[in-house]
């Protein structure tokens, strides 16, 4: 009993982490009770993979905090991603939006293809592509987050790897100022068991003449070994409204994952 009592503890803590996901109500009609509760998570297909949609109803949560909804999210009819930053006309909530994988995935190439102008977002709004180790903030991850984090004089394109252990202040990352062509762009980074690479390209392609802002893991930085979910979200910087007041939409045309 005590076992389970601690594991209990454990869980609701997690709610509070930086990149929190959504539980699975104990409750078969998930409604549950107390403030913690929480919907019960559904799911999408997207790119041949299964997701899990972050949809907590009333509930703020990391990150942010912030209310996250399942209506936020949905696959069109030609099998695309969306993903809205919304505000509610009759609550007047901002309603963010995330989901995550169920497969886990480990050294290889990892490959979005984005439509949209995330060089333009709002100073409070962060739209990330990222692996992540749920229960181990600070630890095992991997972004590309678009953000000034409030701050509309700093720049907006972000790299950040977590160490594997250790003092999660020692992250690496790298940022830059972006500035795209057009409405598609493509994403991309690599992992081995030696480093994390970056590569960014203007339009849906991975010619070496569209791209732009490489970078590279330095020598020796713990990168991460294990295989960790895939995550994408659009949300707002410690919760605070956008500043233009704008609702936002990015759409993913494709994920890809390619084993090394």
């Amino acid at each position: 009993m005590k076992k389970m009592y601690f594991i209990a503890i454990i869980a609701m803590l997690a709610v509070s982490c930086k990149k929190d996901q959504a539980i699975t109500d104990v409750n078969a009609a998930g409604q549950g009770n107390g403030k913690n509760a929480v919907a019960a998570v559904s799911t999408i297909s997207f790119s041949g993979i299964t997701w899990n949609v972050k949809d907590l109803g009333n509930t703020t949560v990391g990150p942010g905090p912030n209310y996250w909804s399942g209506s936020s999210v949905w696959v069109d009819a030609q099998g695309f991603l969306h993903l809205k930053l919304k505000k509610d006309p009759a609550t007047g909530r901002w309603n963010c939006a995330e989901i995550y994988s169920q497969q886990k995935f480990g050294y290889g190439s990892y490959v979005w293809e984005v439509e949209g102008r995330p060089d333009q977002l709002d100073p409070n709004i962060v739209f990330g592509l990222f692996n992540y180790k749920d229960g181990d903030d600070g630890h095992h991850e991997v972004d590309i987050e678009f953000a000034r984090w409030g701050n509309s004089q700093w720049p907006n394109f972000n790299y950040t790897v977590y160490p594997a252990y250790g003092n999660p202040e020692t992250r690496d990352s790298k940022t830059y100022e972006l500035a795209l062509n057009g409405t598609y762009s493509t994403y991309k980074f690599t992992r081995t068991n030696q480093a994390v690479t970056y590569k960014a390209y203007h339009g849906h392609t991975q010619n070496e003449a569209n791209s732009f802002y490489p970078y590279s893991t330095p020598a020796g930085f713990p990168v991460s070994t294990e295989a960790l979910p895939v995550h994408m979200n659009l949300w707002l910087f410690s919760g605070h409204a956008p500043v233009n007041g704008q609702e936002v939409e990015m759409i993913i045309h494709s994920f890809k994952f390619t084993p090394q």
